[in-house]
């Protein structure tokens, strides 16, 4: 039976601090809700305060639609030190291979899903990567799930991020502002996606995932190719192979909650052997080059699968000669089902 392997006690605050961003950042995925809902509860039957629950649930109604217009940023919470830390915890890089025009709104498609999408958070959801520095004049948001948006406490976090649902009116609502630089972060996969996820590995969903193109097409928004190479190491899960009663299983949860229930093996606290933190492996995000869209409001399906061809194209060849940069197994596959 293998030991736990305790982390030293002489750890440079600066590591500390990081090991607190990135715990702050799993509980609020894993926690934060339940969190405020007890919390409701609580103010609800046993102070004198039980108005200010009901308050907040007629604003939960009043507020439904904001994350799927363009959502409520607070960049004073995009720029909060601790994002800074998150990042710094693996650490993650972003990367850009050309300069955006400002003037224009883009559809950064971005790969892999991994287990928590923690790559596209640091970058697109904060300022830890300083976003606005590397692309500026852009304002990102990236696209999670639309059911986030209606647990107490945690959809307010998510809106002062800039995060806005992964709906369809979401994302022609991004894409089509009229002033421009705005970027709409599609994590094309999904959650299915994050069944294949396992170290040293990158197997996408992609080939039937042609919602994103039509969109764009009808927007007229340009599709960025966006490759997070590391993004599948930070968490290691138990193998779950297609056809395997446990991936049966996960699949059937994933029709029902809408989240892919993976059963992921990251490090503790205070150990490095198990716990629900991410491994300290680097992210390197790369942004690719955009391929521009002549807007077509009514695009034929021959039409979407010639974008979507070319648009897989494109990604193929960042993956292939951007590899033997960021990882260091330069001969790994990349596999698209």
């Amino acid at each position: 039976m293998a030991l736990i392997e305790f982390a030293p006690l002489n750890v440079p605050w600066e590591r500390r601090m990081q090991t607190f961003a990135a715990l702050f950042w799993i509980t609020t995925f894993f926690f934060m809700g339940l969190l405020a809902f007890l919390t409701l509860l609580f103010v609800f039957f046993y102070t004198r305060y039980y108005y200010l629950s009901i308050l907040y649930i007629l604003w939960l109604w009043y507020d439904k639609d904001i994350c799927e217009r363009g959502g409520r940023r607070v960049q004073w919470v995009r720029k909060w030190k601790l994002w800074k830390y998150y990042c710094d915890y693996f650490p993650i890089k972003l990367i850009k291979l050309a300069n955006l025009d400002p003037a224009k709104n883009y559809l950064f498609a971005c790969h892999p899903h991994g287990i928590l999408c923690s790559g596209a958070f640091g970058n697109f959801a904060t300022e830890g990567t300083k976003f606005s520095e590397v692309f500026p004049g852009l304002i990102p948001h990236l696209l999670t799930l639309q059911g986030h948006y209606i647990i107490p406490g945690y959809r307010d976090f998510l809106l002062c991020s800039g995060s806005v649902a992964a709906s369809k009116e979401s994302l022609k609502y991004v894409l089509t502002n009229p002033e421009g630089g705005h970027v709409a972060a599609v994590i094309v996969g999904g959650a299915s996606e994050s069944f294949f996820c396992h170290p040293g590995t990158y197997q996408l969903v992609l080939k039937k995932r042609k919602g994103f193109i039509r969109i764009a097409m009808q927007s007229g928004a340009s599709i960025v190719p966006v490759f997070s190479f590391g993004e599948t190491d930070v968490y290691d899960q138990i193998s779950n192979p297609e056809g395997s009663f446990l991936r049966m299983i996960q699949e059937k949860l994933r029709k029902i909650i809408g989240l892919a229930p993976v059963l992921f093996l990251g490090r503790g606290i205070f150990q490095y052997s198990f716990g629900i933190l991410p491994f300290r492996k680097p992210i390197y995000t790369v942004v690719g080059t955009p391929i521009n869209i002549e807007r077509n409001p009514h695009p034929t399906q021959e039409e979407v699968d010639k974008v979507h061809n070319d648009y897989v194209q494109a990604l193929i060849q960042l993956f292939e000669t951007q590899k033997s940069k960021y990882l260091t197994d330069p001969n790994v596959k990349l596999t698209i089902t």
